[in-house]
C-alpha cells in the first residue's frame, strides 16, 4: 500500500525580482571594471572582472532557473524543474573553482615580475565595484538561504565585494609605498576567497545529485521511530534524498501484522508513519511514501530491496 496523492508546492518561491535587480547591477559593474582592467592593467581588477563576468552569467542563469522552477510538475517531469537550481549552482561552483585556480597561478607569476599599475585609476574602479556589489548584496540578502541558486548568487556577489575591497587596498598601498606587488597579492587573496566557497558549494550540490541522505536526517533514528508505531514489525528498503532546497523525500517498506489488512488498521498505520517523519525530526519530511506489506511479501522482492 503506498500513499499516492499530490503534495503540491513543487514550484518553490518566486525570487526573480531580486535576481533581476542583482543581475542588472552586476552587469553594470562588469562593464565598468572591464574598462578599468584595460586602463590599469591590474591583475586584481582583471581577476575581479573575470569573476564578475562569471557572476553576471551565474545570476542570469539563476534568473532563468528561477523561472523554470516555477513551472508545474508533469507526467514526464514529476518534480517539475526544481532540480534545475542544483544544476545551476553546480555549474557556477565549477566555473568559480576554475577562475580561482587561474588567479592563484597568475598571481604567483606577477609577484616575480610585477607591472606598473596606476594607483589612482585602480582606486576609482575599485570603489565603483565595491559600491555596486554592496547594493547587489543588499538586494539578495533577504533570500540568500531560500535555495542553492540564491545562495550561490549571494556568495558570488559577496566574493566580488571582498575582491573590490582588495583592489581598493592594493591601490592605496601602491599609492603610498610604491610596492607594485600589492596588486598581485590582492589578486591572490581574491583567489583564496573564491576557492573554498566554490569547493563547499560544489560538494553540497554534488551530494544532492548523488541523492545522499539530507544533512541532519539520521535514517537510523527515523527507523527507530517508525518501529515504535503500533503493529509495525520491520522497516526495510529505506531511502531518503533531497530533490531541491526545502524538498526532502523518504520512502520505505514497512512490515506490519497480518491482521492489519483485515481489521482496518493499515490506513491508520500509514497516517502515523507519515506524521512521524513530518513532525519528529529537525528536518520535517512532508513528502513520504511507505509501502505497507505483510511479512511474507519480502520473499518476493528483488535482492536489492535491503
Amino acid at each position: 500500500m503506498s500513499h499516492d496523492h499530490s503534495h503540491g508546492g513543487l514550484g518553490g518561491h518566486d525570487h526573480r525580482g531580486r535576481l533581476g535587480v542583482a543581475f542588472g547591477i552586476t552587469a553594470a559593474i562588469l562593464v565598468a571594471q572591464g574598462v578599468g582592467a584595460l586602463v590599469t592593467g591590474s591583475l586584481a581588477l582583471l581577476v575581479d572582472t573575470v569573476h564578475m563576468l562569471t557572476d553576471a552569467s551565474g545570476l542570469l542563469l539563476a534568473l532563468i532557473t528561477a523561472s523554470l522552477t516555477l513551472r508545474p510538475a508533469s507526467s514526464r517531469r514529476t518534480w517539475g524543474y526544481r532540480r534545475a537550481e542544483v544544476l545551476a549552482a553546480l555549474g557556477q561552483s565549477a566555473v568559480l573553482l576554475a577562475v580561482g585556480a587561474y588567479v592563484l597561478i597568475e598571481g604567483v607569476q606577477r609577484l616575480v615580475g610585477p607591472p606598473e599599475i596606476p594607483s589612482s585609476e585602480l582606486l576609482v574602479f575599485g570603489v565603483i565595484g565595491l559600491v555596486g556589489n554592496v547594493a547587489a548584496m543588499l538586494v539578495l540578502a533577504g533570500s540568500r538561504s531560500a535555495d542553492f541558486n540564491l545562495r550561490a548568487a549571494f556568495l558570488e556577489v559577496l566574493n566580488d565585494a571582498l575582491g573590490s575591497l582588495g583592489v581598493i587596498i592594493a591601490a592605496i598601498v601602491i599609492a603610498t609605498t610604491g610596492w607594485q606587488q600589492a596588486d598581485a597579492v590582492a589578486g591572490l587573496l581574491i583567489g583564496a576567497l573564491i576557492v573554498p566557497r566554490a569547493i563547499t558549494l560544489l560538494r553540497e550540490t554534488t551530494s544532492v545529485l548523488l541523492e545522499t541522505t539530507p544533512p541532519g536526517l539520521d535514517l537510523d533514528q527515523v527507523r527507530t521511530h517508525l518501529l515504535r508505531a503500533g503493529h509495525v514489525r520491520e522497516v526495510h528498503d529505506m531511502h531518503a534524498s533531497l530533490i531541491a532546497t526545502g524538498l526532502p523525500t523518504i520512502s520505505a517498506h514497512v512490515v506490519v501484522d497480518e491482521e492489519c489488512f483485515t481489521d482496518g488498521h493499515a490506513p491508520q498505520i500509514l497516517d502515523d508513519l507519515q506524521a512521524c517523519v513530518a513532525t519528529h525530526f529537525d528536518i520535517p519530511v512532508e513528502h513520504s511514501t511507505f509501502q505497507i506489506e505483510p511479512a511474507g511479501h519480502r520473499d518476493h522482492e528483488a535482492p536489492s530491496h535491503a
